[in-house]
């Protein structure tokens, strides 16, 4: 996703100022990061090859990707989220722990040139703050490595603000694109934890495979950019998704669809490089077709096998599920993650979980708010292909005398305009949501909300959920609950020091006289009968408000 469904998505160091490329292979922040410890490296499978529809390391043994997304680091927050909460070697820890030998770490094109990241906790994070993004991405490379994980790079967004359709943009060009991935493919052509290159999340819309259109066709840009990769570092796997709208007609999700690929593969200048990495969500997600029908979920295999799961059956080439994740609160949900798993297990398809973060707008993640606490419904699902391990133990990054002081927290930059919808709706990607807090403090006991919105048969309840707060702001989340069809609503409250919303995800936000005023947007812009969602703000404030009532509004 992208935020995923954003859609929203995932997507996102240890010390002091400098993290560098040490030739002969592991990644440290200089005077800062030791070498991670010999049990943890041996671990890691190394570079990577194609056989068929297998993945294998050097040696020619099987190897299946088991990676789940860490991300914040394609949003203006240009950092892995909850590190305002966590210790990067906490998390990494717990996703090893849980039986993960991958994250995918997604990325904006935006982050990669920018000066400073943010949200930061200095004090959890000692030496973070300091950083660059890019220098914050070789630290998570370098402790991902200490806790045995290999690393995908996830070309998430051109910018930081929304998912795009193509993967350029006005502002970001097809060779800026191809640019900054031949200066990664560089920067880290010694390091073997970084196992692969998913060259772009999610073309939907326009994009089209195969088509000749130069301008959407994204089986010729993907083999583009993959040349232009691997003429860098010709040991990296490329990684293709699909598209949304296919060459029958038919649609599916947003980067999908790869039906046309068995007979239009991408066909690189270095063999047995490419991957192949559609996207799958449940109906909570989007009520695509398959899910109302007579057979489902008995159907879900062939919907597999048709749009992605026939190049692993008939020995074409790899597939690594790229994303899939769900909140698990629905029948339907865990019937479809019920028939994913064992359809993976199957199949031995490798696969990236959607996400390890809470705060994906329509998934959530394995970890609670608190961004410690497991989810054990959802890994107890993931158990038939998820076997959790003993994490190997790393050797700790040392602790500066004198911890760097934390950075203010900054306003994103001002959104892109989202792409105009298709014709045919897509599943927006699970948004991060940007969270904030140099120093978190006990979110308050959650208010209601009072009110209906007008209308027998239409409206909303809503209830406000703080957080976090500091001293130049908040982020407080809203769940939305439909009591009948909805095709817009809104929420406003009172909110005396709010002087600015500068992230807000599945709704638009907007300050005057003292009051803030919310739209229903993107994923959430409308629900359906007892739908519920989860929503939220970051503002620059003096102070959080604590609204007593909302006054809610919907059609």
């Amino acid at each position: 996703m992208s935020t995923k469904r954003t859609n929203w998505s995932s997507t996102r160091r240890v010390l002091h100022r400098a993290a560098a490329l040490v030739a002969g292979a592991t990644l440290v922040a200089a005077g800062a990061i030791a070498a991670p410890a010999a049990s943890a490296a041996t671990s890691l499978p190394g570079w990577l090859s194609t056989q068929g529809s297998t993945i294998v390391t050097a040696s020619g043994a099987p190897f299946t990707i088991k990676a789940t997304a860490w991300f914040g680091m394609e949003t203006s927050n240009c950092a892995p989220h909850g590190l305002w909460s966590i210790a990067l070697d906490d998390g990494l820890s717990a996703i090893a722990g849980m039986g993960f030998n991958t994250i995918r770490l997604p990325f904006s094109n935006e982050c990669l040139a920018a000066k400073a990241s943010n949200s930061i906790n200095g004090a959890v994070n000692p030496g973070l703050v300091s950083l660059t993004p890019l220098q914050l991405m070789d630290t998570v490379i370098a402790r991902a490595k200490a806790h045995g994980l290999s690393v995908i790079l996830d070309r998430h967004r051109p910018d930081s603000a929304a998912q795009s359709e193509l993967w350029y943009t006005g502002q970001y060009s097809e060779q800026r694109w191809i640019d900054d991935w031949k200066m990664l493919a560089a920067r880290y052509k010694n390091e073997s934890a970084v196992i692969g290159v998913d060259l772009h999340n999610e073309p939907h819309g326009g994009a089209c495979w195969n088509c000749g259109d130069p301008a959407r066709d994204w089986r010729a840009a993907a083999t583009r950019a993959g040349n232009a990769v691997l003429g860098v570092n010709p040991r990296l796997l490329i990684i293709v998704e699909g598209v949304e709208r296919q060459n029958d007609g038919s649609n599916t999700w947003w980067g999908g669809g790869l039906k046309d690929a068995g007979a239009a593969p991408v066909t690189l200048a270095v063999k047995n490089r490419v991957v192949y990495s559609p996207h799958d969500y449940p109906a909570s997600v989007f009520a695509q077709p398959w899910f109302s029908a007579s057979g489902y979920p008995a159907n879900l295999e062939a919907v597999w096998d048709a749009n992605w799961g026939y190049l692993v059956r008939k020995n074409i080439a790899p597939v690594l599920l790229g994303e899939f994740g769900t909140k698990l609160e629905t029948a339907s949900d865990r019937a479809w993650l019920d028939a994913l798993v064992a359809y993976l297990a199957k199949t031995k398809i490798s696969y990236a979980y959607w996400s390890f973060n809470p705060n994906s707008g329509d998934t959530g993640g394995l970890v609670a708010d608190d961004w410690r606490t497991p989810q054990k419904a959802k890994l107890a699902a993931l158990a038939p292909i998820l076997t959790p391990v003993a994490a190997p133990a790393p050797q700790p990054a040392p602790i500066p005398s004198t911890p760097a002081p934390t950075t203010t927290p900054r306003p994103s930059l001002t959104p892109t305009p989202t792409p105009t919808p298709t014709a045919t709706p897509k599943p927006p990607t699970p948004s991060p949501k940007p969270s904030v807090s140099v120093t978190p403090s006990p979110a308050p006991t959650p208010k209601p909300g009072t009110g209906t919105a007008p209308g027998a048969s239409a409206g909303i309840t809503a209830t406000w959920v703080p957080q976090s707060t500091w001293g130049e702001g908040y982020v407080a989340e809203l769940t939305v609950t439909a009591t009948g069809p909805v095709t817009k609503w809104s929420v406003s409250f009172d909110a005396a020091g709010t002087t600015a919303v500068s992230n807000a995800w599945g709704m638009r936000c907007s300050v005057a006289a003292g009051r803030v005023t919310c739209t229903g947007a993107d994923w959430a812009a409308t629900l359906a009968p007892g739908q519920t969602v989860r929503v939220g703000l970051q503002a620059a404030a003096t102070r959080a408000p604590s609204p007593a009532k909302l006054t809610l509004s919907a059609s």
